[in-house]
């Protein structure tokens, strides 16, 4: 008699829990706003990167022919900001601590300006350096369009905009976690208290 009531609890369970497994499986969609932005910031770090690498190899070259050393040394200055670039476009949060001006697109879109013209400073002349000299204009010219659309954005809020929704999706993305947390850990007590009246 005890087996069969132990039965019937454990399919009586079994039903009530099926649809808390079904409620728990559908994922809220991403924000499309979102990934616009990330696309955003992956094309003007990889900008950031051409800059640097283009800076690289001016500097090298104003270093070895010794015809500028002041020219390698602001090369050299333009790879440090360079890697500033890149680095606020991860949005690492240690870096966001210190660097404040950085949360707004509005700062970041002038540092990147300031870039881009730095890249684009003192081209060469010679037909030795067309092929370098064409990567800083592409580079310099890539990065100010998407500093000035950072710029534009930062002035019409759009950088708050991105902060609110982030926190949004953040607080959902934990919600959800924390529900399924919580509807897991009451399966098992359902299977102990299963397990625990099978015995009696």
């Amino acid at each position: 008699m005890s087996i069969n009531n132990g039965a019937d609890v454990e399919s009586g369970l079994g039903q009530r829990t099926s649809p808390v497994s079904n409620t728990t499986t559908p994922r809220a969609r991403p924000d499309p706003f979102l990934i616009f932005c990330r696309c955003f910031s992956v094309l003007t770090a990889l900008t950031a990167l051409l800059c640097i690498v283009v800076n690289v190899f001016s500097a090298i070259q104003s270093f070895s022919d010794g015809s500028d050393v002041f020219d390698g040394i602001f090369r050299c200055y333009a790879v440090v900001i360079g890697v500033i670039v890149v680095v606020a476009e991860t949005e690492w949060g240690f870096v966001m601590k210190f660097w404040k001006v950085l949360e707004y697109w509005a700062g970041r879109g002038m540092l990147q300006i300031f870039l881009a013209v730095m890249t684009r400073a003192f081209p060469g002349n010679s037909s030795t350096k067309k092929d370098l000299v064409l990567l800083e204009d592409i580079a310099s010219y890539m990065l100010l369009a998407c500093g000035g659309i950072y710029v534009i954005s930062g002035i019409l809020c759009i950088g708050f905009l991105k902060r609110s929704r982030q926190k949004t999706e953040i607080s959902r993305e934990q919600a959800v976690k924390d529900l399924e947390d919580l509807e897991r850990r009451r399966e098992e007590l359902e299977h102990l208290l299963i397990e625990e009246r099978d015995r009696t």
